[in-house]
């Protein structure tokens, strides 16, 4: 071979591990970035869970304040038939016919049933208030162990954050060093094609283009297999050849002796 063909070779290897580590590098950042724009919503899912358990928790305690109210308008309620119910019995001794004495009786039976029916409603509106304090407690505890997790998160998000940044100021750091490595026009070539592919180089393998899965040319695969970086015709990726993944030869087979396996004819 030539020694401009061993140059030109040694010089697509290469920009070939150039584009590669470089591309490598584009990936990682892009996932590092998409992972940095992830946390605030892992954050904001943890304050969610924490305002919908001091939501629920407000609720209930508004539903008992609310029963207690109720239960202090019984009181007293019960308290003004009790005092018309001792009125009118009092009335009694006094009534002249019996048109009087029933209506009397009759106002005294309704105060007694009233006082029967609001008895009965607040000892229903005491046992919901058993099992709104039950709800409280432990809509509160939900609030207390919520707010912990919270507070955990933060911290971690923080501290992921901080290795996030960290990690893409390195790469950025390496993104930079191999682009000043690669030159200017397939640089350009290589950007334009991760803007709008994704990836800008992709390896050929088994004659076809690991990007879009297209069968490459024969020639074209020739010239990938001697060294070169080439474009799929199809996507327009770089196309470069990875001698390292290609399979192993095959074990030479030995070669078959003449009348080897044949059974030995004894004579009649």
């Amino acid at each position: 071979m030539a020694v401009d063909a061993v140059d030109f070779i040694a010089q697509m290897q290469a920009l070939i591990e150039n584009l590669v580590k470089l591309q490598s590098v584009e990936l990682e950042r892009a996932r590092v970035n998409e992972e940095t724009r992830a946390l605030p919503a892992e954050l904001d899912y943890a304050q969610a869970q924490l305002a919908t358990a001091e939501r629920r928790s407000v609720e209930v305690s508004d539903a008992i304040n609310r029963e207690d109210m109720l239960r202090t308008q019984h009181e007293r309620e019960i308290a003004a038939h009790r005092q018309k119910a001792a009125h009118f019995r009092a009335q009694l001794d006094a009534v002249k016919t019996s048109a009087q004495a029933e209506a009397i009786e009759h106002e005294i039976q309704f105060a007694t049933s009233e006082i029967e029916r609001l008895e009965n409603e607040e000892l229903a509106s005491l046992e919901r208030t058993e099992e709104q304090e039950a709800a409280l407690a432990r809509a509160r505890a939900d609030v207390e162990s919520l707010a912990a997790a919270l507070e955990k998160t933060r911290e971690r998000i923080a501290a992921r954050r901080q290795e996030l940044a960290e990690r893409l100021a390195a790469l950025n750091a390496e993104r930079d060093a191999v682009r000043a490595l690669i030159e200017t026009d397939w640089l350009s070539r290589f950007d334009r094609l991760a803007a709008a592919r994704g990836t800008g180089i992709v390896r050929a393998d088994n004659q076809q283009c690991t990007g879009c899965r297209m069968g490459v040319r024969p020639q074209t695969w020739n010239q990938l297999r001697e060294g070169e970086l080439l474009a799929c015709d199809s996507c327009s990726r770089l196309l470069y050849w990875d001698p390292a993944m290609a399979p192993a030869p095959k074990a030479p087979q030995p070669e078959a002796i003449p009348g080897a396996g044949r059974a030995i004819r004894r004579p009649g």
